[in-house]
């Protein structure tokens, strides 16, 4: 792995934990769906406009246009949608630490279909497992939202599919305009979403105005698209090691900005998961 690909992986995984937080200051002055289908809107808008002057088109085959949906849907609706709707009631740290069940999920799930985990990745696989739930038992001991947890877990379970269409998506030389269109495909269903559901009261304050603006640029655009670039370069594999920085760098972002109290069994949790997923993508590799 060469020093770029190392710099754009912990990039993208300090994008993708700060996405919590902001999402979390975001609904507490506007609906979630509503916020998310506009954020969607702007960010597909500008990476389409993006690919188009680099010279990108959406040349893609029938299959890779399913693909794009089922992804767009996934976890742009599905798995952020779940995540924006269930941040009004649990903490970020919760929800990230429940998100970064995703590389452990990949790994079984590549493991049904036929991979070879080793004993190491299997041990990495229970460990990790162990570790979120020692943290959402002793959460939900402490009172947090059983239905916000049970959304959260549904919308990972759908990103882990995502995850897996993410290669057949694109043709290898169109990544911003599969982006964008797919984030397309999210702002479309998430508007109809909201209009069916909510009431579009908005809070205008200036917590929204930045929350907005740094999750609409950053983890809506910026960390996508370094995703996308990233598995290209070094592989889906490869590149899922770096989820193993998101349950440290995800809490420690949502306790410095919105003041979340940790526990003992949290910071242990998270040590724990952090080994886990680092074993099993380690194990892959090799």
């Amino acid at each position: 792995m060469d020093f770029k690909a190392l710099m754009m992986g912990c990039g993208f995984a300090l994008m993708w934990s700060s996405a919590f937080t902001s999402a979390k200051i975001a609904v507490a002055y506007a609906p979630p769906f509503a916020i998310l289908s506009v954020r969607f809107l702007i960010s597909g808008l500008c990476a389409i406009a993006i690919a188009w002057a680099l010279g990108q088109r959406a040349r893609l085959t029938r299959k890779q246009w399913y693909a794009l949906a089922a992804f767009g849907v996934l976890q742009n609706v599905v798995y952020l949608g779940g995540n924006f709707y269930a941040a009004q009631v649990i903490d970020a740290s919760l929800a990230v630490i429940i998100a970064s069940l995703l590389p452990l999920l990949v790994a079984g799930a590549n493991a049904l279909r036929g991979e070879r985990l080793g004993l190491i990745a299997t041990l990495g696989l229970f460990a990790g497992l162990a570790g979120v739930l020692l943290i959402m038992g002793a959460r939900l001991d402490g009172g947090a939202d059983l239905t916000g947890v049970v959304i959260i877990v549904f919308a990972v379970l759908a990103l882990t599919v995502a995850t897996l269409l993410v290669q057949g998506a694109s043709s290898g030389d169109n990544i911003i305009m599969v982006v964008g269109l797919q984030m397309l495909v999210g702002s479309t269903v998430l508007f109809q979403l909201s209009f069916a559901t909510e009431t579009w009261v908005i809070d205008w304050q200036w917590p929204l105005i930045a929350a907005f603006t740094y999750t609409t640029l950053v983890p809506g655009l910026l960390a996508t698209i370094t995703w996308f670039t990233l598995v290209k370069r070094i592989g889906a594999t490869r590149a899922a090691t770096f989820h193993f920085l998101n349950p440290f760098l995800g809490v420690a972002i949502a306790s410095f900005i919105l003041g979340e109290a940790l526990g003992l069994l949290d910071v242990v949790g998270v040590m724990v998961i952090m080994a886990g997923i680092l074993a099993v993508q380690l194990a892959r590799r090799r």
